[in-house]
């Protein structure tokens, strides 16, 4: 029995590791790939995580709406994204992420209202909720994961509002460390590494099965003896 449950989850590790790979590298390809026009709203209800961290861009005008700050933790510390609202030249919302602010920067970052835009990135999907014990609080405006369809709805976003966000790159020729000083939000620091130590568990759950199997082969064989004995 327990041989048993240690051989079902060493398999199991064994078909996490092959969507892990195929994850990994679905997610290089969408990341490094030509950019594409951002999904419009006939293509919505298609998308699946497969759409994830896809290379988009978009065309059209900043709205003159407050930015949303979300909690954040960087390689360059605690702070904020900013997200600003754009209405695209295809006539729809897509809420951008500009990138990261530092905590002692959480100052509405300067943009222009009525600005034009045109915008690289990755598309990411919703985020509804909030962040692990910690849930958004719209009415205090307070954002501790991207969720689009409650920052639109505080927002008071025009219609129709794409079901994603998309993390801006980082603009050419700058430099993370420097723009702390002065270019911020910081882009471009969207994290696409994942963990895959499947194959260490596998062979660990493997491992400890032939263990037991050996201790009850063991086992069987000196009652036998003993049994030979008497």
């Amino acid at each position: 029995m327990l041989c048993g449950t240690l051989l079902a989850l060493g398999t199991w590790q064994v078909h996490r590791r092959t969507w892990k790979l195929d994850l990994i590298a679905r997610v290089e390809a969408n990341a490094h790939g030509a950019p594409v026009a951002a999904p419009g709203p006939a293509a919505w209800p298609a998308l699946t995580e497969r759409d994830a961290y896809r290379r988009v861009r978009l065309d059209g005008t900043w709205l003159d709406t407050p930015d949303t700050l979300v909690r954040a933790v960087t390689d360059l510390g605690g702070g904020s994204w900013v997200l600003t609202p754009l209405r695209t030249d295809a006539g729809f919302t897509v809420l951008v992420n500009r990138g990261f602010v530092p905590g002692d920067r959480r100052a509405p970052v300067a943009r222009a209202g009525g600005a034009r835009a045109a915008v690289a990135g990755l598309l990411r999907l919703d985020e509804p909720g909030g962040a692990f014990l910690r849930a958004n609080d719209p009415g205090a405006d307070t954002w501790y994961s991207r969720d689009v369809a409650a920052i639109a709805r505080a927002r008071g976003l025009p219609e129709p509002v794409a079901p994603y966000f998309v993390d801006a790159e980082r603009r050419p020729g700058s430099d993370p460390d420097r723009d702390l000083g002065a270019g911020l939000p910081v882009g471009g620091l969207t994290v696409i590494r994942f963990h895959n130590n499947h194959l260490i568990y596998a062979i660990t759950w493997y491992a400890l099965a032939m263990m037991v199997a050996g201790g009850a082969l063991y086992l069987d064989r000196d009652a036998w003896r003993r049994g030979r004995a008497a």
